[in-house]
């Protein structure tokens, strides 16, 4: 518990960020002509957008689920199955904005996700044992920037930088434990209700490093329905029931490296490389002032559960084992503050 509040609190240290929602509207400067030298600058958001988080505490409850296949010791090739009784998250995000103008946006965050597996004869193997005594955390620090360079045309830079494993007295947080990911964006906004950009990833949302083109585009169609998506990590097509109401169908990939000593073996660390693809229904609703609460259902479906032998492992020859965890449904609370 004490390995737990030292991460979260050295990450809310460095305060933090996601976008910055910022709804300043620039005067409307065609009352008075147009004033030489003056410059007129995209903002980040589409009309009925989403709310966004400041402050986000969370809680996640994953059902029963079968784990088949899980090497018993390093030089024993047999493989065992167990079953997971439940999987209980903890979620922590916190979300500053540094600077916050008409031409540039740059955000700071933390954040801090712990899953707590509950594991049915958990002792009678190393790998599971140790997974049941302590959480699977995640933890880390990100910056974004919105850059509008004018009226239609916009920059995203997004960054993290994280510290991933099951961290004990013996099993100390060190470099093998950090994951970085990256984004870049350009992007076009074609009105105040559209909006759309294009850009490359780096990213272990998929439990292991990749390299892949983004799609960003949100868009409003009407005063009730809309779209936000950020493909392939995650997309939602939106319903607003009214401005402080919402509700959202999609779907978000979830995923990163975790650093694992496992004991009586010869190597001093393992890696696990756990993906999770979420299909999913949320709602977003207002409880007073800038205070709401989200809830949301779906399937914790298994893309990756690899344990490897070598930090951003990937062939078949360093791999320890491998397991297709059985697709159990979740669901999630939250509370929020969130930006004006």
């Amino acid at each position: 518990m004490k390995i737990h509040l030292t991460i979260i609190f050295t990450c809310l240290s460095f305060f933090s960020f996601s976008q910055t929602d910022s709804t300043d509207i620039l005067e409307d400067y065609s009352n008075y002509g147009e004033p030489e030298g003056v410059k007129r600058y995209t903002t980040p958001k589409v009309l009925n957008q989403t709310p966004q988080k400041i402050i986000s505490l969370g809680y996640d409850y994953t059902g029963e689920f079968h784990m088949p296949d899980i090497r018993i010791a390093e030089n024993i090739t047999q493989l065992d199955d167990r079953h997971v009784n439940q999987v209980n998250v903890f979620r922590a995000q916190l979300n500053i904005p540094v600077v916050a103008t008409n031409k540039i946006i740059w955000q700071l965050g933390a954040n801090y996700w712990g899953s707590q597996f509950q594991v049915e004869n958990a002792n009678s193997n190393s790998f599971t044992k140790l997974l049941n005594q302590t959480s699977l955390i995640s933890a880390g620090i990100n910056t974004s920037i919105f850059k509008p360079l004018n009226e239609t045309n916009f920059l995203i830079f997004q960054a993290s930088a994280d510290v991933n494993g099951l961290f004990t007295e013996n099993a100390k947080v060190t470099s093998n434990a950090l994951t970085f990911s990256a984004t870049a964006i350009y992007g076009w906004k074609k009105s105040e209700k559209n909006m759309i950009g294009t850009g490359i990833a780096r990213s272990y949302r998929a439990g292991r490093m990749m390299y892949f083109p983004v799609l960003f585009w949100n868009k409003t169609f009407n005063d009730k329905w809309g779209m936000e998506l950020l493909l392939p990590a995650k997309g939602h097509i939106r319903y607003n029931i009214n401005t402080s109401n919402m509700i959202q169908a999609g779907f978000e990939l979830e995923g990163n490296q975790f650093s694992m000593p496992i004991p009586s073996t010869q190597r001093d660390l393992f890696y696990i490389q756990r993906g999770e693809l979420k299909p999913r229904i949320m709602w977003d609703k207002k409880i007073t002032g800038f205070l709401w609460f989200s809830a949301q259902v779906g399937l914790r479906y298994n893309y990756r559960f690899d344990v490897m032998n070598t930090y951003d492992g990937k062939e078949n020859n360093e791999r320890y084992f491998t397991s297709k965890l059985g697709n159990p449904l979740y669901f999630n609370i939250s509370l929020n503050l969130v930006s004006p």
